[in-house]
């Protein structure tokens, strides 16, 4: 009866001890999975900075050269449609002029609803969706009001605020984003609802993307090219 009656104890103590380190495995598991996903966003973001610097170097060097071309027609008395329009592409990749064209519209709300816990957007979540859009081919993007170009940064203002060209566009956590691009709108919105929709639903936030004919302000900020007059 002795053996017996300490062989449960015994039994419950092994059970308890299987369960810990199960449980410690798992949760060290975890830890490495949220590590890896965070390294992973990390090199994201520094990948889309990388390409953007490059970017805004090459469409210096471009509209340097175009604006030369320009200048040497207007001396010879005429200009040519056709470098108007290269120059005109180049100012709307700058986004130094308003732009309108056929394009989507994302709605992302990641306030609470109905008392569910929503995580809130992160630089890193915004990082990715502009670089979705790109990828998919965007030749403008906006993310409420604020013109995104090469030189755009997308940073965290104290604790909650965030700012795009150095302009707040959330003062508080958990705001609705109205993000537009102007592209193929076929493309966009399959790139977008297949890498980004999926998983910003699984966060918790309301997520609504439509076709539309979207207007797209002018960047604001300082421009590192001084576009010539027309």
């Amino acid at each position: 009866m002795k053996k017996r009656t300490l062989a449960i104890p015994l039994t419950l103590v092994a059970l308890v001890l299987g369960f810990l380190l199960t449980l410690q495995m798992q949760t060290q598991k975890s830890v490495l999975e949220l590590e890896k996903i965070q390294a992973q966003r990390a090199a994201s973001a520094r990948d889309f900075l990388a390409e953007a610097q490059e970017e805004n170097k090459l469409l210096k060097e471009q509209h340097t050269a175009l604006t030369a071309q320009l200048e040497e027609a207007r001396t010879q008395g005429g200009t040519s449609p056709a470098l108007l329009a290269e120059l005109d592409r180049y100012r709307m990749m700058e986004g130094t002029v308003n732009v309108q064209g056929p394009g989507i519209v994302i709605t992302i709300d990641d306030r609470q609803q109905e008392h569910k816990v929503v995580l809130p957007m992160s630089n890193e979540d915004l990082l990715e969706i502009i670089n979705t859009l790109k990828f998919a081919g965007a030749e403008a993007i906006s993310v409420n009001g604020q013109r995104v170009v090469a030189s755009s940064a997308i940073v965290l203002s104290g604790t909650s605020t965030k700012l795009i060209n150095q302009v707040p566009i959330t003062r508080t956590e958990g705001v609705p984003y109205e993000i537009l691009a102007i592209g193929n709108q076929d493309q966009l919105l399959d790139y977008f609802t297949q890498l980004k929709a999926q998983r910003l639903k699984q966060l918790g936030m309301s997520v609504s993307v439509s076709r539309k004919t979207v207007q797209i302000p002018s960047y604001k900020g300082v421009s590192p090219v001084k576009s010539p007059e027309s």
